[in-house]
């Protein structure tokens, strides 16, 4: 399992670890992921994510779920979230 949002993109990064005599080792700054489940509401199920704590703050913010991948584009979305977004365009488009 790769080490990245599947709603955002948000990867491991690297760095330096810099002491204070001013020596420079490789390090890893990994993201903050959370097994979570989210409930879309135009498909009545819910899903489990492997999403950042950031990204979660964001579907929060965005009014839930459905309302999140909508607005998100496709190229940093993970497959499984490209599916589930084209299944809420879909059922919104039969809605209206």
């Amino acid at each position: 399992m790769s080490r990245s949002c599947e709603l955002t993109g948000k990867g491991v990064q690297t760095g330096n670890n810099v002491s204070h005599a001013n020596n420079k080792t490789k390090r890893r700054f990994l993201p903050n992921l959370c097994d979570v489940t989210l409930i879309s509401d135009a498909l009545g199920q819910r899903y489990r994510l492997r999403v950042s704590a950031a990204a979660l703050r964001s579907v929060e913010h965005r009014g839930g779920l459905d309302a999140f991948l909508l607005k998100a584009s496709e190229n940093e979305l993970s497959m499984r979230a490209r599916l589930l977004r084209r299944q809420i365009v879909k059922k919104t488009a039969e809605a209206a």
